[in-house]
């Protein structure tokens, strides 16, 4: 109704007219909008007295709208494409290769983990940074932003450390001011590598701790990820995470990629220390904890296990499932070729079959229970004597065919 492909009838209640809006009712009448002077030719046929007349009438009705219907048909449906061999992303629109991906996805995480509302899934949420940023000098940050970032990135690269490579990657979601105030206070020995990861690490831990974290929504999938953990089931954690990074936009998961690189390599034991007293693993979930997830329900234990989980398998939570992409590309073709795209759907949560080919099932399926449960019964040597005779008798009574299939004649 909202894009008029079909209207409701005019109606007078109580003398008034009816609100033209959506009833799922038997007293609400509807029409397709492209149908020509509707309401003329019915009036005229409707005006007629015979039986026969009346019946014609309302045959044309029923040609007018099925003549809409293949309208409207012809408009939706997707044209096959002349190419076996096309570029999909030349094909389809960046819109609708996005919502396949986001339906399959949402579909498979639906399959790994017990969600009890669904309104956060599915509905798409652009998260925001909200950080609280000091006030600057618009003019200093301006003419020199581009020039220090471009200094530290080339100091990076002069070096060949993978510590420093992920510190400067991450960088580039800092603000201007930040850039500019490490580069202030960048050490005189540039041979001094510990003061700059001293100095690195000390100003995007203090970035991280000051905005919203990074997954801060779908708290559900976080309880569900983390159970999995308690569980023992890491496999399908990883491909639950896999799955639930998948969900987030680009530009916030490029930057959790990178923090989550830089976090991964600032924690091994024999990279720079972070501090004397304690173990770098240690130091870095404590600090960045709360600029990757902060959800108030899930325990603290819980939340621990998650981001040192994340930490540990940094090279393989941004991998996509090749399943899922195998069943995204397969879509993608049959919207492009103008096929069913729910032929196949995807995760199958059952298996369509015959009507014969169940009626054959079951009885197969049933008679293989039951030899199952005779033969329980029969080798059951926990059962005395007369309890045995029984059960055996009450089977018999029931299925005296599997039971005579089972010990003969």
């Amino acid at each position: 109704m909202d894009y008029k492909v079909f209207e409701a009838v005019p109606t007078k209640v109580f003398g008034k007219d009816k609100k033209p809006t959506f009833e799922d009712s038997s007293c609400s009448l509807y029409r397709f909008t492209t149908i020509p002077n509707q309401d003329s030719q019915l009036g005229k046929e409707n005006k007629l007295c015979s039986p026969s007349r009346y019946a014609d009438a309302l045959f044309k009705s029923s040609d007018m709208r099925s003549a809409s219907l293949e309208d409207l048909w012809e408009n939706l449906s997707l044209k096959p494409a002349n190419s076996p061999h096309v570029n999909i992303s030349a094909a389809l629109s960046p819109h609708v290769i996005s919502e396949v991906w986001q339906e399959e996805t949402i579909g498979r995480l639906l399959q790994l983990i017990d969600l009890p509302l669904l309104d956060s899934l599915l509905k798409r949420q652009e998260m925001i940074p909200k950080v609280t940023q000091p006030k600057r000098q618009p003019d200093l940050v301006n003419n020199r932003n581009y020039l220090d970032r471009g200094i530290l990135k080339a100091y990076s690269d002069s070096q060949e450390d993978e510590w420093l490579s992920s510190a400067i990657d991450c960088l580039e979601y800092l603000p201007d001011h930040m850039v500019v105030d490490i580069s202030r206070n960048f050490p005189e020995q540039p041979d001094r590598i510990d003061l700059v990861k001293e100095l690195l690490f000390d100003a995007i831990s203090k970035y991280y701790s000051s905005r919203e974290p990074l997954l801060n929504h779908l708290s559900d999938v976080h309880n569900g990820i983390a159970e999995l953990l308690v569980n023992g089931k890491t496999e399908i954690a990883l491909e639950a995470t896999q799955l639930f990074l998948k969900l987030l936009d680009s530009q916030n998961r490029e930057e959790f990629r990178r923090l989550l690189y830089f976090m991964a390599v600032a924690a091994h034991p024999s990279e720079f220390k972070l501090q004397q007293e304690s173990e770098n693993r240690m130091v870095v979930k404590r600090i960045f904890s709360k600029a990757i997830v902060h959800n108030k329900n899930l325990s603290k234990g819980k939340t621990d296990l998650l981001v040192l989980f994340l930490m540990d398998h940094q090279k393989d939570v941004f991998k996509i499932p090749g399943t899922l992409h195998k069943i995204v590309s397969v879509k993608l073709m049959d919207i492009q070729k103008g096929r069913d795209p729910n032929r196949d759907t995807g995760y199958i949560y059952c298996q369509r079959i015959d009507r014969s080919d169940y009626s054959d099932r079951t009885r197969k399926t049933t008679k293989d229970e039951l030899l199952n449960l005779l033969k329980n019964i029969d080798e059951d040597s926990k059962l005395s004597t007369k309890e045995k005779k029984k059960l055996l008798g009450q089977f018999y009574k029931c299925h005296p065919d599997v039971f005579i299939e089972y010990f003969g004649d």
